[in-house]
């Protein structure tokens, strides 16, 4: 069977090109998800990693689409050859059926690693500069939304789930947090 993962980091972003990039395989399965690639612990991957059975193969359109370290790329790619399960990145052209798109995948996966690496530490020592500088301010403090108390006694009262809180002030869940956190300390 011929089974797709598609993944995009956030609910604003289109998975189309991704999408139309993989048709051309024949796909009989698509899991598609809107979440971040930080970790492993995604409900589609896992999903599809469970759905796969010995002889199916997975196609994604690129590495980094699976993971974002070359540890949890190694690992998901271990977990499939231990099912039996091969993995096709198109945009990279590899293959994990033959030695030779083995040993791509594990050399595209530190390089991808390296470069996620340099670029955090290039984003540190530039806002080390600012800061010095005094250019960087942070990030805008969020204000509470108009009806901030309302919902937030209905929430620490378990009137309301944190999730239907969210819903209700139209906030992202780490926002959503920060503000109650900021909020319970008094500031």
């Amino acid at each position: 069977m011929n089974i797709a993962y598609v993944r995009v980091s956030t609910i604003e972003q289109n998975e189309s090109r991704q999408v139309e990039g993989l048709k051309k395989y024949g796909i009989d399965e698509w899991f598609t998800e809107k979440v971040s690639g930080k970790d492993t612990n995604r409900p589609k991957l896992q999903e599809v990693i469970k759905f796969a059975r010995k002889g199916d193969t997975i196609f994604i359109h690129s590495l980094d689409r699976l993971a974002r370290s070359t540890k949890d790329l190694l690992d998901i790619v271990e977990q499939l050859q231990m099912k039996g399960i091969h993995l096709v990145s198109s945009k990279e052209s590899i293959d994990t059926n033959t030695a030779t798109g083995k040993l791509m995948l594990t050399m595209i996966g530190a390089i991808n690693t390296f470069e996620r690496e340099n670029m955090l530490e290039r984003q540190r020592e530039g806002i080390a500069i600012a800061k010095k500088n005094g250019v960087y301010k942070g990030r805008k403090e969020i204000e509470y939304p108009k009806d901030w108390i309302e919902v937030y006694s209905k929430y620490k009262t378990r009137n309301l789930t944190g999730t239907k809180a969210m819903e209700q002030l139209d906030l992202k869940r780490n926002t959503f947090y920060k503000l109650v956190k900021r909020y319970e300390e008094g500031k």
